[in-house]
């Protein structure tokens, strides 16, 4: 059982963050907060493996907070620029999501964040996707080269487990330049098949829910 502490500024937030939390397998709240100022002592004594934040105002405080640390977070923000999404990513969050997340989008993100698993959402991270399989690259001595947006496309139809034939008529392509696709992917993140690439995505933050 993951335990979760949410902070949120607005009373109204944390009452249905805690709600859409509640029925959710795996997962327990055990605190709310509305302020991350004291994030280091309430995680002392309640001992969560996820924070789940939505600040109503500036993000310095909770990313800082969170980089010194503290559980995997999970962010929802309303910044449509992916500008707060790059700061997070940077900061060590493991999930990013749009203020107005769907319920499953959110109980899959904590899940997700409890595993060691880093989430974004296809629209969050849409500016993103040129600087994604950077991110982190300090932490790893090699991580070979990034993805094009269209390989991250490919590798996300994989990880749903979609065949050439399949990826080739979603994108309107012909199946051998998926298998091209395929290949460069592979060979990017030094996969030696097609489930250790869909691995290494989910753990570079390549795979989008």
């Amino acid at each position: 059982m993951s335990r979760v502490l949410i902070v949120a500024q607005a009373s109204v937030v944390r009452a249905g963050l805690e709600a859409i939390l509640g029925d959710a397998p795996g997962l327990q709240v055990v605190g709310t907060s509305a302020t991350s100022s004291d994030l280091a002592d309430q995680v002392e004594s309640l001992q969560p493996d996820v924070i789940l934040a939505a600040p109503g105002g500036p993000l310095s405080e909770t990313l800082s907070a969170s980089k010194e640390g503290l559980p995997a977070l999970v962010l929802l923000t309303d910044d449509s620029d992916g500008a707060a999404a790059l700061d997070a990513l940077r900061y060590g969050a493991r999930a990013v999501l749009p203020r107005d997340a769907q319920p499953e989008e959110i109980v899959a993100a904590v899940q997700a964040a409890a595993s060691g698993l880093t989430v974004l959402t296809v629209e969050t991270s849409a500016p993103l996707l040129p600087y994604l399989s950077g991110i982190g690259r300090a932490d790893s001595v090699n991580q070979g080269e990034a993805l094009t947006p269209r390989e991250v496309e490919v590798l996300s139809m994989l990880a749903e487990g979609a065949g050439n034939k399949i990826i080739a008529r979603r994108m309107g392509i012909s199946e051998h330049t998926v298998k091209f696709h395929v290949g460069s992917i592979m060979g990017k993140l030094n996969a030696a098949s097609r489930t250790e690439a869909v691995t290494v995505g989910i753990r570079r933050g390549l795979i989008l829910l």
